[in-house]
Parts: structure tokens; C-alpha cells; sequence
């Protein structure tokens, strides 16, 4: 019995570590420029690696003549599994909000229920939107106070609304996009920011202003586009977002003035389109508020000392599991800035998880808009 035991665990420790590899594998991968038939190979192939790991493990116990070659991966595998998984867990289980927040608060709205229907609309459906208990047609409304060191005092209060991965392709329908802007249009926003991944199909430009057409912000609206916005006519979804009312800030940077005081928003589209903004040209001393699509460009940020950085792309995840939280995470850094807040200085981030996506499953990790309500170090707290 001890010894079956023993078997037992080495081949769940190194079936974890295959997986654990893979899936990192996976993670990079997709995080990187890559066309829209490459990336669907790179999944297509990952997953057949994950399933071919019991038979790598069965082959490695067999005398065969690549076995030295197999024995050496279940090696890794076993290392990975039964320090390195627990290990990571242990951490990403412990990690809690940096302390440049101060205070959050959110709410659930099932809107399907508001609705009385499943919102499920049109276009290559599939089964997905009907799985029980299936989260996407809730809205989670999340609201972080976060104080700032170089926010100036003029500034103090501003309200920003993080948007992020639409994904317009017909599920969620026109009635759930419409009630979930007139919930965020109710924090009224100082800022709105979008950061990519807008309008998925060609067919559903049309849709761009029946959705963010409600939204009016008091200072401006500001977007950049994301990996599958260059997968459509990404110049229809430009025009499309500045009839709406976005300025869209694809590798360059623009000057608010607000009662006198200077706030720089700068977007980032890189690796997808054009380059990083040169901000040598940058009011001196002004607070920087980055868009950057994916959250790997965070190094970036914190070398242009951005203040603030806004991401998406990675959805959270889309399916979180108890204490291990995310697994598929399409970023070179993994699971690392999944969702939420992060500060590294000088720059904080907020990852948000998307609204909706091309997959329209959820479990987990419902659809999230997010207002950030910025507080001076120098005002009275």
C-alpha cells in the first residue's frame, strides 16, 4: 500500500508540473503578435501536448530507446509539480491589494434577470452561453479609491472608468451592452478609458455607437485598440470610436487641462500596432494616465514613469478556480497580473477583466467595468 501511495503522488506531482508547463508555454505564446490561424494552431496544439502527457509518463516507466530523453522531462515535471506549483499557489493565494488603495466596493447586477431573457443575440453562438451557471451575462461593478503619491491636488476626486475587451460580435445582445453602459454612465465619470479589443467582426461596426453613445463623460474619452482589433478593419473601429466621442491614442499622447492643472494620457498598442509613444515632448512634473492593451507592457510604463497604467487582454482568465485562481493567461508573464491592482514603483496598474470575449464562457470571473476614484497624497484624507 505505502508504495502504491508513493506511485500515486509522483504521477499526480508530475502530471501537475506537465501541466504547469504547458500551460506556461501556452501563456507566452498567445501573448505574443501572432496572426489569428497561428494562435488557434498554438492552442490546438497545446492541448493535444496536455493530453499526450499521461502517455510521456507511461512511455518514461517503459524500456524504449528515448526513454533517457523522457525520464529527464519527468524529472522537470516532478520538480515543477511538487515545489514549484505549490509554491505559486501559496503566493498568488496571499496576495492582496497594494496600499495605494484605500478603499472598494462592488456590486452584481445579473442582467438577465433586469432583462427577462437570456441576452444571447446573434452570430456564431454555439452551446456556450447556455451552460448552467454560466457568468456572462452579469456585470460586476467595481469601484477602487486608490491614493496616489504624484496625483496633484487639483486632480484630487477624478473619476475614471476603465472599460476594456468588448468584443462586439452579438453575445452579449444590443439590450445588455445599452443597460450595462447606463450602469456605468451612473458613476459619471470624469474619464472614460477603453482599452482594446472594441468590435470583433466587421459586421458588428455598427454597433460601436449604440453602445458607448451613452457614455458622457465630463473631462474626455480615451481609447486604443487591442490584438483582435487588427484581426477586423481596425480603421472602421477608429472612426467608429471617435464618433462616439474617443480619442484614440495609438503610440502617441494628448494634454487635458483640468482647472488649470495638466493630466497626460499616453496609449500604448504595441506589440500589435505601431510603436511605443515618444514622450520626450511631455509636460514636465504632469501626471501620466497610460492605456496599454496588454498588461506586459508594464515594464514600459514603469520606465516612461507612467503614473497610472491601464490594461486588459487577459480577461481575468475567464474561468478562476478556487485558491488556484486563473490558468489560461494569454501573457508573457503568466498568470502574474491576471486582473486586478498592482503597484511596482513609480507606476500602478489595474487589470481589468473585460467585459465579454470571442469565448462566451465564464466561471469565476464575471464581466467587470471598474471606476477608479483618484485621491491626492496631499488632500485630507
Amino acid at each position: 500500500m505505502p508504495d502504491l501511495v508513493l506511485v500515486v503522488f509522483l504521477f499526480v506531482a508530475a502530471f501537475l508540473g506537465h501541466l504547469a508547463l504547458m500551460i506556461g508555454a501556452h501563456n507566452y505564446s498567445y501573448g505574443q503578435n501572432l496572426p489569428a490561424g497561428t494562435s488557434k494552431l498554438f492552442h490546438a496544439g497545446f492541448a493535444l501536448l496536455i493530453v499526450a502527457g499521461p502517455v510521456v509518463l507511461y512511455l518514461a516507466t517503459d524500456s524504449i530507446d528515448v526513454r533517457p530523453f523522457l525520464l529527464g522531462y519527468v524529472g522537470l515535471c516532478l520538480l515543477v509539480g511538487a515545489l514549484w506549483v505549490p509554491y505559486v499557489t501559496w503566493s498568488r493565494w496571499r496576495r492582496r491589494d497594494p496600499a495605494v488603495q484605500v478603499e472598494k466596493s462592488s456590486r452584481v447586477v445579473d442582467l438577465r434577470k433586469e432583462l427577462g431573457y437570456r441576452p444571447v443575440g446573434g452570430g456564431r453562438v454555439g452551446p456556450l452561453p447556455y451552460l448552467p451557471y454560466n457568468e456572462i451575462f452579469t456585470l460586476e461593478l467595481v469601484e477602487r479609491t486608490l491614493r496616489l503619491p504624484r496625483l496633484p491636488k487639483a486632480l484630487d476626486g477624478l473619476r475614471v472608468l476603465h472599460l476594456t475587451d468588448l468584443h462586439l460580435w452579438g453575445v452579449p445582445d444590443k439590450a445588455w451592452w445599452r443597460r450595462a453602459m447606463e450602469l456605468c454612465q451612473e458613476w459619471q465619470p470624469d474619464v472614460i478609458c477603453l482599452t482594446g479589443d472594441v468590435v470583433e467582426t466587421d459586421a458588428h461596426h455598427g454597433w460601436l455607437l449604440p453602445t458607448l453613445g451613452w457614455l458622457k463623460p465630463g473631462v474626455g474619452a480615451f481609447a486604443i485598440l487591442g490584438n483582435h482589433d487588427q484581426w477586423c478593419d481596425h480603421r472602421r473601429t477608429r472612426e467608429g470610436l471617435a464618433q462616439c466621442g474617443f480619442q484614440v491614442l495609438g503610440g502617441r499622447w494628448v494634454t487635458v487641462e483640468i482647472d488649470g492643472t495638466s493630466l497626460v494620457v499616453v496609449g500604448n498598442e504595441t506589440p500589435w500596432f505601431g510603436t511605443a509613444p515618444d514622450l520626450a515632448g511631455c509636460p514636465a512634473g504632469a501626471f501620466r494616465l497610460g492605456l496599454s492593451h496588454t498588461p506586459d507592457n508594464y515594464p514600459w510604463a514603469k520606465a516612461a514613469g507612467i503614473d497610472l497604467l491601464l490594461a486588459g487582454h487577459v480577461h481575468g482568465g475567464q474561468i478562476r478556480f478556487p485558491v488556484v485562481g486563473s490558468l489560461l493567461v494569454p501573457s508573457k508573464y503568466g498568470r502574474r497580473y491576471d486582473c486586478g491592482l498592482f503597484h511596482e514603483g513609480p507606476t500602478v496598474m489595474h487589470v481589468g477583466r473585460g467585459l465579454a470575449g470571442d469565448h462566451a464562457v465564464r466561471y469565476g470571473c464575471r464581466p467587470e467595468a471598474t471606476l477608479l476614484v483618484l485621491r491626492s497624497a496631499e488632500a485630507t484624507p
